[in-house]
Parts: C-alpha cells; sequence; structure tokens
C-alpha cells in the first residue's frame, strides 16, 4: 500500500502544482479514488499493481482467451457494466437466457463487460505464473492471495484448478476495488462538505490529529500511525454511514421452522429478508433528528448509544458480513490520512450525486487541491 500511494501522491503533486487564480488546482478526485483502489487490490490479490495511477487512466490487461492475446480494457468501467447487468438478471432470473439477444445495449454491454473482467484477472493470473516460473523463490516469498491459493491445496490434498484461480481473482477485483473507491470519493465529499457547513469544526481537527501522529518528513500515512486516530475513525464511520457504499440489502433466507417475528409481522420458513444500509442508516429514530447532517462526534464514545452500534452495517452483519473489512479500513484511513496532511482541498460541488446499482457510486466530485505550507 505504501509504494502505492508514493506513487499517488506524486501525481497528485503534479495536478496540484498547475494552481488556478484561486490558487487550487481543480480535479475530479473520483477517478484518482479509482486508480489507487486498483493499484492496491491489483499488489494484494497479484502480486503488481495495474498501473492505473502511474497511466493516471482507466485501463487494465485482459486476456480474453486463455493464452489469447493481450488487450486493453477499462478496469472501473468494466467492473460498473458488470455490476449493473448482474444485479439485474440477478433479480430477473428468467430473463437471463435471452438477456445477449435484446435489442437494449445496457444487457450486450453488460455482459460484455461480464467477458472483460474474467479477460482481467485472466491477465493478471497468466502474468503472476509466468513471474512464477521464471523466479519460484521470489514467488514463494511474496505473500499475496494468488500466492496463497497457488500453494494451498483443497481437502483431497490436490492444487486449486485454473479456473478456481480465475474465479477467486475475480471475487478480490470485485469486492475490493470499486467499494474502496466509491467510499474514498465520498469520505473526501463529506469531510470538505461538513468543513463548509460548519467552518473550523472538521478539517482543523483532522489535519491537527494527522500531524501529530505522521512523521514530519513523511511522504505518505503509516497504517501504525492512523489505525487508531479517533478524529480520523469517526469522519470515515460518519461518511461511510451517509452514503452507504452498498446501499441495497444483502438477502438472507429464514431458515427455522417456526420463522422469525419481527414487531407485528411474522416471516415463515423459506422467505427472504434484507436490511438495506442506506434505509437503517438514515433512520432518524435510530440516529437523531440531524439524521442528514455530517456529524463526526455523533462517534463519541459518550455520544454512541447501543442500538446506534448495531444499526450501523456498511460491511453487512453475522458469518456472512464483508471478509475483507480489515483491509477496507486500512485503506480508507491510510488514502484519507495521507491525502488530508499533505494536501489542503476546496469543495467546488454543491452535492453528491451517486448512480445507483449494486453500489452506490458517486458521478463524480470536484474539489481544488493544493500543497500544504
Amino acid at each position: 500500500m505504501t509504494e502505492n500511494l508514493r506513487r499517488w501522491v506524486s501525481q497528485l503533486d503534479r495536478i496540484a502544482s498547475r494552481p488556478d487564480c484561486d490558487g487550487y488546482a481543480g480535479m475530479n478526485i473520483l477517478p484518482w479514488c479509482i486508480y489507487i483502489a486498483f493499484d492496491i487490490m491489483g499488489d494484494l490479490s497479484f502480486g503488481a499493481p495495474f498501473g492505473m495511477v502511474a497511466k493516471g487512466k482507466d485501463e487494465c490487461e485482459a486476456q480474453l482467451v486463455k493464452d489469447g492475446p493481450i488487450i486493453l480494457a477499462p478496469g472501473a468501467e468494466t467492473l460498473d457494466r458488470r455490476g449493473e447487468v448482474s444485479a439485474t438478471l440477478g433479480l430477473l432470473l428468467p430473463l437471463r437466457p435471452y438477456a445477449r439477444y435484446l435489442p437494449d445495449s445496457f444487457f450486450s454491454k453488460g455482459l460484455q463487460s461480464v467477458r472483460d473482467l474474467h479477460g482481467i484477472a485472466e491477465a493478471a493470473i497468466s502474468k503472476r505464473l509466468s513471474e512464477a516460473e521464471q523466479d519460484g523463490a521470489q514467488f514463494k516469498q511474496r505473500n499475496d492471495v494468488l500466492g496463497l491459493l497457488v500453494r494451498g491445496k483443497d481437502a483431497n490434498g490436490d492444487p486449486m484448478g485454473h479456473d478456481e484461480l480465475v474465479s477467486e481473482a475475480l471475487t478480490q477485483m470485485v469486492a475490493g476495488s470499486d467499494t474502496v473507491s466509491n467510499t474514498a470519493c465520498a469520505v473526501f465529499y463529506w469531510i470538505l462538505h461538513g468543513e463548509r457547513a460548519a467552518p473550523g469544526s472538521v478539517i482543523p481537527r483532522l489535519q491537527a490529529e494527522l500531524d501529530a501522529a505522521i512523521l514530519p518528513g513523511s511522504e505518505v500515512a503509516a497504517h501504525s500511525q492512523v489505525r487508531y486516530l479517533p478524529f480520523l475513525g469517526n469522519c470515515i464511520n460518519e461518511a461511510m454511514r451517509i452514503h452507504s457504499t452498498n446501499a441495497l440489502g444483502l438477502p438472507r433466507i429464514v431458515t427455522s421452522e417456526l420463522g422469525v417475528q419481527f414487531d407485528q409481522y411474522h416471516f415463515a420458513r423459506g422467505s427472504v429478508l434484507s436490511v438495506p444500509s442506506y434505509t437503517i442508516h438514515h433512520d432518524s429514530e435510530v440516529w437523531g433528528p440531524d439524521v442528514e447532517e455530517f456529524r463526526p462526534d455523533r462517534w463519541l464514545p459518550k455520544n454512541l448509544t447501543a442500538r446506534q452500534k448495531t444499526c450501523f452495517n456498511p460491511f453487512s452483519l453475522g458469518p456472512r458480513s464483508c471478509i475483507g473489512q480489515n483491509v477496507v479500513r486500512m485503506e480508507l484511513s491510510l488514502i484519507i490520512g495521507t491525502a488530508f496532511r499533505r494536501y489542503e482541498f476546496r469543495l467546488y460541488q454543491e452535492k453528491l450525486e451517486s448512480q445507483e446499482g449494486f453500489s452506490k457510486k458517486p458521478v463524480e466530485c470536484y474539489l481544488g487541491i493544493k500543497r500544504r505550507a
């Protein structure tokens, strides 16, 4: 993560070096949240970043057929379209066999994105395994996810097959890239929005905390320096509450013979239930009349109620909750901590618009950036 963040701030420094008349350089932070999230996930999963930060472009190598030619495909755009069409066909299963024949380009482009995303995973695995053949010792030393999977055995002592490796790689990409980038962008917006709404209430406190924790002269934050910073954590929690990247409810099937009773409602065995995160995170009965306001201090231990702790579920709850939530929190702390320690920002838009699909994705987030004195 550190090496990828260094490349990231180098690019942000370049952008900040060309200020407009107000002293800030204008930029859309969303693409740069996408680039850093994808590169970190590529490094953690496959032993090398996708190279988006270095190129400043949403572009990945893809191999649509095993051992076939390498082409270039947009990673984030592919993932977005794939998520939208997969969510739609998942809800409308009878439509699935006919989707490729429908005239609406939503389906044709979406299904092509499914193939492209598979190709991105295929290319990343092929490249990593090729490197392993050339330098097996280095492959064994590196503890990225793919290396662990390749070295793993199933219950019969057999190695994981190629198709399963690709499937696991897809899971890593889907779960750990656009969710982090969407959330990081939302955190930027809501911190800056909170400061604009109540000047002096957010950013000075955040920067003072970061300045005290991060060693002078450091390009980027270290996880040990930002991991337990209370105000940084409160800002991230509050932004995740308001934005709720996984806004839809994740379905659960009632398995009890007696069903489930909730208030005056009874749900029989076999019922499919879910709790949409966005809905419960915006319930004024839980969070109070200021539920729509960005207020990091609601996360102070003295202010947080037991019900609020139970109702905060950005990663879902229970044994099927997000397996990567600790990695996500680490990434967010490092990205946001590094950015607000190194730069001053000015928010240029009034509202954060979002596209709704399986994930809640910001459309854009325009702001001004300059290096801190």
